[in-house]
C-alpha cells in the first residue's frame, strides 16, 4: 500500500498533465474551427453576387433564345442580351472569386491559429513524453534483470534529490558501496517510484 501512495502522486501528475495537454488540444481545434466558420460568413455576400449574376444571365439567355426566333430582326435584337448575358455571368465569376478569397482566408487563419498550441504539444510535450516513456520501460526491464536493482540503486544516487536519498540512510553512498541489500533495495525502490513504477513486481 505505501508502495502505491509512493507513486500515486508521480502517476496522478502523469494523468493530469495529458487530461490537460488533450483539454488544450481541443480547445485549440474548436477556435480554429470557430474563426473559421466566423471568417466563411463573409462569403455571403459573394454567394448572394454569384446567384444574382447567374440567374439574370440565364433569363437573359432565355429571353434572346425568344427574340432569336423572331422573323427578320431576331438575330439584331439579341446581340444587347447575349452581352447582358456575358455581364451577368462576369458579376457571377467575381461573386465565386469572393467566395475563394474568403475561403482561403478562412483556411489559412484557421491554421494559423493552430500552429502555435500544437507546436508547443510537439516540441515541448510529446518529446518529455517519449523520454518518460523510454526511461520508465528500460527501469521496468532492470527491474526484472539480476543485477537491475543495483544499476536502479545508482540512478538513484545520480539523479534523486539529496533530501531523499538521506532519507533512507545518512551515509547512503557508503551504504550502497558496502552493498548493504535495504539500502540497494530502497534505492531502487526510489527510482521506479520517481517514474511512477512499482517497486515490485
Amino acid at each position: 500500500m505505501k508502495i502505491y501512495a509512493d507513486r500515486a502522486p508521480t502517476i496522478a501528475r502523469q494523468i493530469l498533465t495529458d487530461l490537460l495537454v488533450v483539454a488544450w488540444v481541443y480547445a485549440a481545434i474548436r477556435m480554429a474551427l470557430w474563426v473559421h466558420d466566423l471568417v466563411q460568413k463573409l462569403a455571403i455576400p459573394g454567394q448572394k453576387l454569384e446567384g444574382a449574376g447567374t440567374g439574370m444571365a440565364d433569363n437573359l439567355d432565355s429571353i434572346s433564345g425568344t427574340i432569336d426566333r423572331v422573323p427578320v430582326v431576331g438575330d439584331d435584337l439579341t446581340s444587347p442580351f447575349e452581352k447582358a448575358a456575358d455581364a451577368a455571368r462576369s458579376l457571377a465569376d467575381a461573386g465565386q472569386q469572393q467566395q475563394d478569397l474568403v475561403d482561403n482566408l478562412a483556411l489559412a487563419l484557421s491554421l494559423g491559429l493552430l500552429v502555435f498550441p500544437l507546436g508547443i504539444v510537439l516540441l515541448v510535450w510529446l518529446p518529455l513524453r517519449v523520454r518518460w516513456m523510454r526511461r520508465a520501460g528500460a527501469a521496468a526491464a532492470l527491474r526484472s534483470a539480476p543485477a537491475g536493482r543495483d544499476l536502479l540503486a545508482l540512478r538513484a544516487l545520480a539523479n534523486q534529490p539529496l533530501r531523499k536519498l538521506t532519507r533512507i540512510d545518512p551515509d547512503v553512498a557508503e551504504a550502497w558501496r558496502r552493498g548493504d541489500d535495504s539500502t540497494v533495495d530502497a534505492l531502487a525502490g526510489l527510482e521506479l517510484r520517481a517514474l511512477g513504477l512499482r517497486a515490485r513486481t
